[in-house]
Order: C-alpha cells, then sequence, then structure tokens
C-alpha cells in the first residue's frame, strides 16, 4: 500500500476548518434572502421556546398570531421556509414520535423543526442588533470600581494561610469577569457610537454644544476613573499571577462542569465546552492586556486614551468649521440639499446655467489658484473689481507647482527628549527617596527633621487618607458632645511602596518637624508603613503619635 503523500493530512485539516467555517457562515444567509423578513419572524417564533419541537400548523399558528410579515403564509411556503433554515443549519429535524389519527393529520405533523444551537445564538444577536445597534450605551464604570475590589479580596484570600475555599473562589471569580465583560463591552460599544457621530461634518450648533459637554463631562469621567484604578488593578493582578494556575486547578477539581463532556477515556474529542469566564489562563491574561502592554501592542487603556485624544480632535474640528461659517466657508447642508434638487429637476440648459451661478464656473476663470486665507471672494465679484492673486514664480516660468531642491531636514529633538527624561528620572528619585525618608524616621518624628520632599509627601497621604475617612459615632463624652471615629482613613502609593493609616485618639498629639516648619496634629495617630504586598511579605507598620 502506497504512503500517504507529505503535507496530506495538514491539507485535509485545513480543509475541514475551512468547511466548518463555511457551514457557520451559512447560518447567516437567512438574514440577507429576499424574504429575510418572513425568516427572522419565523426564528424568533423558535427562539420563544426551549427544547420544543413544532411542526407546520403549530408554527403557522404562532405566526398568525403574532401578525406580523410571514402572518399570510400557508402551509405549503411555510414548508419550503423551513427546509430552506433547515439547510442553512438555523433549524433542526425534530425526533419526537408524532401521533395522529388520520393519514392527513399524520401528514401534516410528521415534519418537526427545533431550534439549534448555532441558530439561536445568531437569531439573538441579530435581535440585539435590529433592537438598539444605533442607541448610546453608558459606559458601566461603576463596575470597574468592584473588578478593583473583587481582585484585591481575591488576592488576599488566595494568598493567605490555607487559600481560598473551592465554592468561595469559584462564585468571586465568576462575578469578576462577568462584571469586567460587562464594562469591557460598554466602552466599546460607547466609544463605536461616538465615532459615528463625530465622523459627521453636518452638526448644527445645538447638537454640537450637546456632543461639546459629552466628551468633556462624560468621557472626561471615564477615563480619568480608568487612569485612576488600573495601576490598583495591575497591582492587585501582579500580586495574584503567581497564585492563578493552583486557583484554576482547585477550581477544576471542585466543579468541572462540562468539561467531561470533551472527551472520552481513550482521548478522542467528542463534545467542544466553552468554558465560563474566568476558568482558562487565557481569560486572566485577556483581563491583564486590558490593563497592562502585555505584548508590544499596548494595552485597551492606552488605547481608550488615544481614541478620547482623536475625539477631542475631531470636536475642534467641528469647532473650527462652525466658526469658518460666518465667513461663508462653510457648505451648508441644507443648501447643497436644495441645490441638489435644483439640479435633478432641471432641464440640460438649466443645469448649466445652475452651476455657473452657484460654483462660478466659468471656463477661462477657473485657475485653480486660491486667495489668501483671510480673503473671501465671492463668485460673482468681476476680475476687474477683485484683489490680485500671486502666481508663484515656478508657475508662471515652468507651469508646474513642484519644489525644486533639497528638501529641509527634520529638526533633530533627541537633546531636548533626553532633558525630559532625565527631569522625569530626577522627580522619580526625588519621590523614592522621600519615601525612604519617611519609612526610615517611623517611630521617631518628634527626634528627626523632615526634608521639604518628605513632608510634601506625608500630607499628600494624610490629604488622601482623610478624604478617604468615613466618620462612625462611638458614643458621648464627658461633657455629653458626641465623639467620632475614623474608619477606613488610610492611603498608599504602590509604586513609592508607602501607606499612610489615620486613626482618632483623644489627647493625641503628632508633631512633625520640617525644613519648612512644624506641623501639630491633635487628636490624630498616624501609622505609617510599606503597602499592604510589602507588609505581608513580614515588613511591620510604625505608629507615630
Amino acid at each position: 500500500m502506497a504512503a500517504p503523500a507529505p503535507g496530506a493530512g495538514q491539507n485535509a485539516a485545513a480543509q475541514d476548518v475551512h468547511s466548518e467555517a463555511r457551514r457557520r457562515l451559512d447560518a447567516y444567509s437567512y438574514l440577507s434572502a429576499p424574504e429575510r423578513l418572513e425568516h427572522l419572524a419565523i426564528m424568533r417564533v423558535f427562539c420563544g421556546t426551549l427544547l420544543a419541537d413544532l411542526a407546520v400548523p403549530d408554527v403557522l399558528a404562532k405566526l398568525r398570531q403574532d401578525k406580523g410579515p410571514a402572518a399570510g403564509l400557508d402551509a405549503d411556503t411555510l414548508t419550503v421556509r423551513l427546509e430552506q433554515l433547515v439547510r442553512w443549519g438555523n433549524l433542526l429535524r425534530g425526533s419526537h414520535t408524532v401521533k395522529a389519527s388520520s393519514i392527513s393529520e399524520y401528514q401534516r405533523s410528521r415534519a418537526r423543526y427545533q431550534l439549534s444551537k448555532l441558530g439561536e445564538r445568531i437569531q439573538r444577536d441579530a435581535d440585539g442588533v435590529l433592537a438598539e445597534a444605533d442607541a448610546a450605551r453608558e459606559v458601566s464604570n461603576e463596575l470597574l470600581a468592584l473588578v478593583e475590589r473583587g481582585l484585591r479580596e481575591l488576592a488576599d484570600l488566595v494568598t493567605a494561610p490555607g487559600g481560598i475555599e473551592p465554592q468561595d473562589g469559584l462564585e468571586r471569580v465568576s462575578t469578576l469577569f462577568v462584571q469586567f465583560t460587562e464594562f469591557a463591552d460598554s466602552v466599546r460599544d460607547f466609544y463605536a457610537y461616538l465615532g459615528q457621530v463625530l465622523a459627521r461634518y453636518d452638526l448644527d450648533s445645538a447638537e454640537y454644544q450637546g456632543f461639546k459637554e459629552l466628551l468633556l463631562d462624560y468621557v472626561e469621567a471615564i477615563t480619568e476613573d480608568v487612569a485612576f484604578r488600573a495601576p490598583r488593578i495591575s497591582a492587585a493582578l501582579d500580586r495574584l499571577w503567581p497564585h492563578i494556575p493552583g486557583l484554576l486547578a482547585r477550581l477544576d477539581a471542585h466543579a468541572q462542569g462540562l468539561t467531561g463532556l470533551s472527551s472520552q477515556g481513550d482521548g478522542r474529542l467528542e463534545t467542544r465546552v466553552q468554558r465560563s469566564r474566568g476558568r482558562a489562563f487565557a481569560d486572566w491574561e485577556g483581563l491583564r492586556g486590558w490593563f497592562r502592554d502585555t505584548d508590544g501592542h499596548g494595552s485597551q487603556v492606552d488605547q481608550l486614551r488615544d481614541a478620547t485624544l482623536r475625539a477631542l480632535q475631531s470636536l475642534l474640528a467641528n469647532a473650527k468649521r462652525m466658526l469658518r461659517s460666518a465667513t461663508g466657508e462653510m457648505s451648508r447642508r441644507k443648501d447643497l440639499l436644495r441645490l441638489a434638487r435644483w439640479f435633478e429637476e432641471a432641464a440640460p440648459q438649466d443645469a448649466h446655467d445652475i452651476a455657473v451661478a452657484a460654483f462660478g464656473l466659468y471656463g477661462a476663470r477657473h485657475l485653480g489658484i486660491s486667495p489668501a486665507t483671510d480673503e473671501v471672494v465671492p463668485a460673482y465679484t468681476s476680475w476687474w473689481t477683485g484683489p490680485v492673486v500671486e502666481v508663484p514664480v515656478a508657475l508662471r516660468e515652468r507651469g508646474s507647482r513642484a519644489q525644486r531642491g533639497r528638501t529641509s531636514a527634520v529638526e533633530d529633538h533627541s537633546a531636548q527628549k533626553r532633558r525630559l527624561r532625565e527631569a522625569a528620572r530626577e522627580r522619580a528619585a526625588a519621590r523614592a527617596a522621600a519615601a525612604d525618608e519617611l519609612r526610615s524616621a517611623s517611630g521617631r518624628f518628634a527626634e528627626v527633621r523632615l526634608t521639604s520632599a518628605a513632608l510634601a509627601l506625608l500630607l499628600e497621604l494624610l490629604a488622601t487618607a482623610l478624604g478617604n475617612a468615613q466618620l462612625r459615632r462611638r458614643g458621648a463624652g464627658g461633657d455629653g458632645a458626641p465623639e467620632f471615629d475614623l474608619h477606613q482613613a488610610h492611603s498608599e502609593d504602590a509604586e513609592l511602596g508607602v501607606r499612610l493609616t489615620v486613626r482618632r485618639v483623644a489627647g493625641a498629639r503628632c508633631v512633625l518637624h520640617s525644613a519648612d516648619g512644624d506641623l501639630l496634629l491633635d487628636d490624630l495617630e498616624l501609622v505609617v508603613g510599606r503597602t499592604s504586598a510589602e507588609t505581608a511579605d513580614g515588613d511591620a507598620e510604625v505608629s507615630v503619635s
């Protein structure tokens, strides 16, 4: 027996992949067929049922009850439509036993149909597109805070002694990825709508004002929130990243789901299983790549920032166009539509006259040389009284506008970039030195004298901690006045590794000496230490009061 040709297995596998892709794409054919409205009505009938097979009389009764585009179909035509949907892969033939009291009833009921998984998925997406494709979807940026909190809590539980309970971990991972998927989908939908709107150049003043407020308020709030929480989410993922393979293995051991259907004992592939989000390592890589550049192509946060800048540039272009409209340089949409209607209704000779009157395209006057940018010359202005246009020497002598000679070299900004990088590096080093000084001075602030940079960093952390604080009433004091405690009054800088916690202690006095003066804090106690990630490695916090 002859051996198979080299590469025959790869070619057969490629043909199988292409055949499977073609089969799936055929399921979209009913959306572009001439009878697409009837097909949509039929598919909606089947999507309204679960694990039910319907005969032609059942489908016909539901269509007439809905009174849609397919309500007037007869049984024979409906059978043709159903058979076509079976060939495309949207429907399957039912396997239930038919019970009939007569031959005619058997002939009407023997052909039964049920919905396929691919057909249900396509119809659901099609209904979503038809219902709200052009609507402006709000960005669910409140979910981003929940994603950050969920990652931090999951990291604390996974890194704790004994690990996390499998059922608790399963619930947290599923909730986390549902929130992140909803947030990412809302961002994509909103920016797609925003790009569609900003591509228009016929916005009037009212529409422009509305979209200006949308960009300056709503989009700015979104980008600021994402820029604020992206480093925190990345830091939480860094803590969790070494433990993810073990976490996924533990979750799979606790709840396999449908993975048992994917293969038999001999390893043969039986059923493809689509796992829940977060149960595969690739899902976590996608989550990490959304907030951090992991493959050199930029993160989704960077793309979000670039899209916002492009949107602002489009808004600025519309603003310039509207400012030029006062001088007559803008082509108004309504005027152009009226002019197009005149052209459509005019005779050939009248159309030529309209073109001359509208655009001033007289034979000898169409030179193609624009006047100065600050001069606006109407089309009806005569050459005798109009301004003089300067003709370039190259066009006058050689009849060409092409420039001769060597082009100037591109200016080198490497020295300026180097200075900016050095300045940024020095600022980062100064903040790192201030953080080291605060950590080294912990516990003996009354004995040391802080530098201006260290005190500024401490005041920055103190302001953030007091802003995050929540007041809780604990009772009345000796004079009967209510007393309050500070709850969750803490702040940290993940890059510098500094964490500050503020507590309210009656009678405490905290004095900080620095080169800029002394700072006295009454009834407050400051706890300075490292961030939570570094504290877990064994570094203790130091209390200062």
